[in-house]
């Protein structure tokens, strides 16, 4: 009995297009709801949300019955950390903040077992192998792990050629907002000199073989990314769809 098939990264190797959210609350009750709401994946957020181990496991555990493929954003692309990760059950991770091949290589190697990396295998007591229920999961998995990277600073995008090339890398991320305050435009990420350094970076991407990635909150810049060929897109977080329909409720009753 193999690993289970990523759905995700099958649908991104097949050249479909995936809109996702963020997950934020870093709590099972919301990321059950967002499971059913009909996104193609949905991002727990390790990096900027209140997320241990431990909420990341019961994130995963509340998508399971859903159609939407969890993605998992790490805190930071340490070795153990992705261990750990993937032992969880997690099956694609995005990497924040990667500005060389050297850091992109690493990070594959510490997903994938040995030989070919340094992942400990630790599967028979882990959920990634169903706590020992799926036999062959160790020979299996590493063609199931789907690893996204993160450039989001000038230097990534200065390295962005040699980081593509980096065998085992499955699609890379472009963070405006960081991208954009590397180049002194801090939460403005529609500056011109940005915006034209983001598409730029999504059009390379695109002319790859590697699929891109963003995040937009807004619909026209959602349209414009992905008129640059961006395959797996973002277009909200839970916490703004929260509080934005919240506040429209109170306007409504509570005008002025």
């Amino acid at each position: 009995m193999p690993a289970p098939t990523n759905i995700f990264k099958q649908r991104l190797a097949a050249g479909e297009t995936l809109i996702g959210c963020w997950l934020s609350f870093a709590e099972m009750a919301p990321a059950e709801i967002m499971g059913s709401a009909g996104f193609d994946w949905l991002l727990i957020d390790g990096e900027h949300g209140p997320n241990d181990i431990r909420s990341i496991r019961d994130q995963l555990i509340a998508l399971e019955a859903s159609a939407s493929s969890p993605v998992v954003r790490v805190p930071t692309g340490l070795d153990w950390v992705l261990k750990q990760t993937l032992d969880i059950g997690a099956q694609t991770v995005l990497v924040p903040l990667v500005e060389t091949a050297d850091q992109a290589t690493e990070i594959v190697r510490a997903c994938r077992y040995p030989t070919a990396g340094i992942r400990g295998v630790g599967a028979a007591a882990a959920r990634s192998g169903r706590f020992g229920g799926i036999p062959d999961y160790v020979p299996t998995a590493d063609d199931q792990i789907c690893v996204l990277v993160q450039v989001e600073s000038v230097k990534g995008v200065e390295n962005l050629d040699e980081i593509l090339a980096v065998e085992g890398i499955d699609g890379v991320f472009i963070g405006p907002a960081d991208l954009s305050a590397d180049m002194g435009y801090k939460g403005n990420s529609k500056h011109p000199e940005a915006r034209k350094v983001i598409l730029d970076a999504l059009d390379r991407i695109a002319a790859s073989d590697k699929p891109a990635g963003c995040l937009s909150l807004d619909d026209e810049t959602a349209q414009l990314y992905l008129d640059h060929g961006t395959r797996f897109l973002a277009v909200g977080i839970d916490v703004h769809l929260m509080i934005n329909a919240a506040r429209r409720l109170v306007a409504t009753y509570k005008p002025g």
